[in-house]
């Protein structure tokens, strides 16, 4: 994985399609752990749990796992509730498991004509469990893949690895499997190119670990009203930079953080609020890896 270094004052002014400025993408995660996995290691990475002690793999968790199940028989609901009332779209990701498991809920955002990126196989296997095994690595992104093409009748164009663990191999072997971006890297506030071994190009959309609702809230331990005040300075900086150069903002969001109903509000009132600002796009992350190599696959030199 190589991309160049190039501070932000040294890149050319980059434009949105329609004159846009911020492109925010909402992104809802499709997650599905196992009960239990075949080993001895903590379950659950990316912590924190909703009841504190780590367990064993191989013992269930019951606290902990149905935690996260809400989010996929209740909480995501409400998201796709909030969301239907504002007409915006999410850009979503899901787990191969996901797809096989929780099929009602990718079905919903497919019917809703949502992005969908493909986010491992399983949320609780990180692809840095095979960082000295590329082919294992490889044979997990197909797997992945061949899930993602069964249940949303297309490839993939986008990655992201579960929590975000990514190996030095992993956009190599995205670019080989024809993917056309990764969200893997936390690292700017506007796309890049990523060369790759293949020459094949590799777009850089990235993620957020930081406005998060689980970092906001599991974290830090914010409230409601702290979220979205995270949410809204986070847009409000950045909106004020793109006036010279367009600016993109992600919001990572899990179903179980804040679908809860004492939490959702937050993303409620952000999208009213993001909503009212001019020259605002919410963005797929396929739209804007699309628009940037057809537009400005220069535009960091």
């Amino acid at each position: 994985m190589e991309y160049d270094f190039v501070p932000l004052p040294a890149r050319k002014p980059l434009r949105w399609p329609d004159g846009k400025r911020l492109a925010v993408m909402l992104t809802i995660n499709f997650e599905h752990w196992d009960k239990v996995r075949d080993s001895a290691k903590p379950y659950y990475p990316g912590g924190p749990g909703i009841v504190g002690g780590d367990l064993p793999g191989n013992v269930y968790d019951n606290p902990n796992y149905t935690w996260r199940e809400y989010g996929q028989r209740v909480g995501v609901w409400r998201m796709f509730d909030v969301f239907d009332r504002a007409g915006v779209p999410a850009t979503c990701t899901m787990n191969a498991k996901m797809g096989l498991e929780r099929r009602a809920v990718i079905d919903a955002a497919l019917a809703r004509g949502w992005e969908i990126l493909a986010h491992n196989y399983v949320q609780s296997e990180l692809l840095t469990d095979f960082f000295f095994d590329e082919a294992q690595e490889r044979e997990v992104i197909r797997e992945t893949l061949q899930v993602y093409r069964e249940v949303c009748g297309r490839p993939a164009r986008g990655w992201l690895s579960s929590s975000l663990r990514c190996t030095l191999n992993t956009v190599d072997l995205l670019a080989e499997e024809g993917l056309l971006f990764t969200t893997d890297l936390l690292n700017d506030d506007q796309p890049y190119l990523i060369r790759t071994r293949s020459g094949r190009p590799m777009v850089s959309v990235p993620y957020t670990s930081e406005v998060n609702d689980f970092t906001v809230f599991m974290r830090q331990g914010m409230d409601v009203n702290g979220a979205l005040a995270v949410f809204r300075e986070q847009f409000d900086w950045l909106y004020a930079e793109s006036a010279s150069s367009a600016r993109f903002m992600n919001i990572g969001l899990h179903p179980h953080v804040i679908g809860q109903p004492f939490r959702i509000r937050a993303l409620r009132d952000f999208i009213d609020y993001a909503r009212g600002i001019e020259g605002v796009w919410f963005a797929t992350r396929e739209e804007i890896a699309t628009w940037y190599l057809q537009q400005y696959g220069e535009h960091g030199g």
